[in-house]
């Protein structure tokens, strides 16, 4: 039935990929990041340090960052629908399970490593390892269409349960996003596959011809490089490697970060429990219109400026937090909001691509997850270091500045690791080619 279905429909076929990868998104990685609005209840009901609970965030990314490496090998072997089934299952035991928490312990294997493990199949990193297959031309517009379900996600779902903690408590709230995530996700995902040949297309829709393959390559500017058969040690012995591994991991740290720790924060500030988790949500409101414009400009003036651009989202976040305690005042909770979601979020939109273009290879999966690894560890240390700085200081100030440090890092990394000198977008093709 799928191949009859490619048949009739090769060029929507690619974007019915996107929309599954855009609802599974929606769900899962929202599922983690509604830690944000657990974390203060939990806070309530058992007085833990704020390190300590926020450790168990981070624990799920130690967890994560530990499986990327053989999550790569994994979908290189048995695709994406094993794959994110396996994560599926993973984060609905993670949040159903969590309900029965009574020791610090117990929230460390349920919302951290049962979530954190099932949200890195299904969320970026087990999406970038295949969903860049689907597109060459429209590889950085595909990418944000289908990650900006986090966004779509975090509108519809952040505000509602918000409420329905408040109302019902946290643990119905893990209750129902764990039966959420089963009841939709489990069928919906089996349509997915690896790539368009295994059921007779080509990315972007195009006909599966060699006179097709040719026009895709044009957008090769080192061939000397591209034609290399990549391989996880022959990509660690090369400087790029380690460029994107230093710009994904101080990247993620200042995001996820702010993520964990915006809404405690916001309410401490003055503002109260709904406005902190409506801003939570309206930064993926942002960011779902932001992140598709960024991914369609990537295509066209390359993806070093348009993570620039994202590390500059989190940087103006930072910054808006720092001075928010001395003007505590709505239009700069609207400035931090949109600098977070319109511009931050961007990043995502070239996460998937900036490897991709640079290591293609029939081994790319465990190049990917392995540079996922470091990601995931700046994602873990990030919530974990404000947690201990607060808990050590009293304040969240020196944390800010680390990791505002930390964007301006990131967006130097990737510059050096260059990924327009080995292949160039689609918009600048005919450039390159003159």
């Amino acid at each position: 039935m799928i191949a009859r279905l490619a048949a009739r429909l090769p060029f929507f076929y690619g974007w019915l990929v996107v929309g599954v990868v855009f609802v599974t998104m929606a769900l899962c990685v929202n599922a983690r990041t509604a830690f944000s609005l657990l974390f203060p209840p939990i806070l309530d009901e058992f007085g833990w340090e704020r390190g300590v609970t926020a450790g168990a965030f981070s624990f799920g990314f130690i967890v994560s960052a530990v499986l990327s490496p053989l999550l790569g090998k994994l979908m290189d072997r048995r695709g994406p629908r094993f794959v994110m089934e396996i994560g599926i299952a993973a984060t609905a035991a993670g949040l159903l399970l969590a309900t029965f928490s009574s020791e610090p312990w117990h929230v460390y294997v349920t919302l951290g490593m049962l979530v954190g493990a099932g949200t890195t199949f299904t969320g970026y990193t087990g999406q970038a390892l295949f969903l860049p297959n689907w597109f060459v031309r429209r590889r950085g517009l595909a990418l944000s269409v289908a990650f900006a379900g986090v966004g779509f996600g975090s509108i519809v779902m952040l505000p509602a349960l918000q409420a329905f903690v408040e109302r019902s408590g946290w643990r119905a709230g893990c209750t129902l996003l764990g039966v959420l995530v089963l009841v939709v996700l489990v069928p919906l995902n089996l349509l997915l596959r690896r790539r368009p040949e295994d059921i007779g297309l080509a990315p972007d829709g195009d006909p599966d011809t060699p006179a097709a393959a040719q026009a895709r390559r044009v957008n090769v500017v080192d061939p000397a490089w591209a034609a290399i058969d990549w391989t996880l040690p022959r990509a660690m012995r090369t400087a790029r490697f380690w460029w994107i591994a230093v710009a994904y991991f101080a990247a993620l740290f200042a995001w996820y970060a702010v993520q964990v720790h915006q809404t405690q924060y916001l309410v401490e500030t003055g503002f109260g429990p709904q406005e902190a988790a409506w801003a939570l949500g309206a930064v993926s409101l942002a960011g779902v219109p932001g992140q598709i414009a960024l991914g369609w400009l990537s295509d066209r003036i390359g993806r070093e400026i348009v993570w620039a651009i994202g590390n500059l989202g989190f940087f103006l976040t930072y910054v808006a937090l720092l001075v928010l305690p001395a003007y505590p005042n709505v239009a700069l909770l609207y400035a931090m909001v949109i600098a977070q979601g319109a511009l931050g979020y961007g990043m995502t939109s070239v996460v998937g691509a900036i490897p991709a273009e640079i290591f293609e290879s029939r081994h790319y999966g465990p190049i990917f997850g392995t540079l996922m690894l470091s990601a995931l560890a700046g994602g873990a240390m990030g919530p974990w270091f404000m947690g201990f700085v607060h808990d050590r200081t009293g304040s969240y100030a020196l944390g800010f500045w680390v990791a505002i440090g930390c964007t301006l890092l990131s967006a130097f990394a990737i510059w050096r690791a260059a990924p327009s000198r080995v292949r160039v977008v689609a918009g600048r093709v005919r450039a390159v080619r003159a």
